[in-house]
This record gives structure tokens, sequence and C-alpha cells, in this order.
């Protein structure tokens, strides 16, 4: 089957020369949504368009940017194709797979390379940035239950003889935050009973 899909990108573009295309192009079904570029309705859509296809079907849109408004949106539409079984034409010839020539094959190819390329840039971005975020004294995970300040008047607490149940209370904390502050800073001392 061959499935059309239009988009446009703002409320005031014009879906018609879009979808008359489509279904001169011969087009069965047509899936399309007309709103702004970045609302989720366009995930909603492509979602929608992704989930129609079967194995065999031939999904043709206008032009490649209608699949996404990102390149890394377009490259998953792309890909969520093509693992269905179903096949991508756009109409102005950028991309037809739906033709099984060395060409159209060697474009699925390209399209995976620039997938992965994508990724590998995103993983290296975010890595990059971490790294020179702790060079910076940025501090990642989980921020702690007690400041240092309140860990050394807790110490200082258990010390005078409280109870770890009563300080756990003081500090709004658990037992066992405060059994985790003593073994850390202080592991030889005597906790008052919980």
């Amino acid at each position: 089957m061959w499935i059309g899909y239009a988009r446009v990108s703002t409320k005031d573009q014009d879906l018609d020369n879009q979808l008359e295309a489509l279904k001169q192009e011969g087009c069965q079904k047509l899936i399309h949504g007309k709103q702004s570029g970045s609302s989720t309705e366009n995930d909603t859509k492509l979602a929608e368009l992704v989930e129609y296809v079967r194995e065999g079907d031939v999904v043709v849109v206008t032009k490649l940017d209608r699949l996404g408004r990102s390149l890394k949106m377009i490259l998953q539409t792309l890909e969520d194709i093509h693992e269905k079984g179903a096949m991508l034409k756009t109409l102005d010839g950028s991309i037809d797979t739906s033709q099984e020539t060395p060409f159209s094959k060697a474009m699925v190819s390209l399209i995976g390379t620039f997938a992965e390329l994508e990724r590998n840039l995103i993983v290296s971005r975010t890595t990059e940035g971490r790294d020179a975020a702790k060079k910076k004294g940025v501090k990642f995970g989980r921020k702690p239950s007690m400041s240092e300040d309140e860990q050394l008047k807790a110490l200082a607490k258990l010390e005078a003889g409280q109870s770890v149940r009563a300080t756990a209370l003081q500090f709004g904390v658990t037992r066992q935050t405060i059994y985790r502050v003593i073994k850390r800073r202080k592991p030889g001392i005597i906790a008052g009973h919980s």
C-alpha cells in the first residue's frame, strides 16, 4: 500500500498542494497534520504514520523535511519505517527506497550511516560537556541529604549521647542516612540506641 504523509509547519501554510500531489502519486491512505513545528502533535502524527505502515508499504512525502523538524527526527523516522519493512519515496526525487536498485540500497545504507553519525556526535558532545563541567567543579548525581555542616552538627549530637532516631528526626532524614554519616566520618562513634 502507498501511504502519503503531509505536514505543514505553521498554521498559515496550506496542506492542499501536498495532499493533491500525494493523491496524484497514487497514495491510498493519507496521514497529515497542520500544526506548529514545535508542537507535540507532529510527534503524534509521525507515531501514527509509523504505527500504520506494514511490511511492503511505501511511505510517500513531497520532500524529506516533511518527516520531521530536525535531522535527528527525520533519520529516526526513516529508521522506524525501514525497521517495519516499509520503504520511503520523496516526490522531489531526493530519496526512493521503493526500488530494489543498487542506488536505493546505497541510499538506505547512507541513511543508516548518517543516523549512526548523529548518535555518535550526541554521545561525544554529552561526554565532552560532562567532562568540562567536572573540571569546573560541577557535581553530578543526587544531592546529599545533609550538608557538611549538618553532618558535623549531627555527629556532635550523637557524641553528646543523643540517639540516632532523635538525631534523624531533628535533621529530617532517615536513620540510615545518620548511620552512613557515622560510617563515613567517625566509624568509632558509639551512637545512642535508636
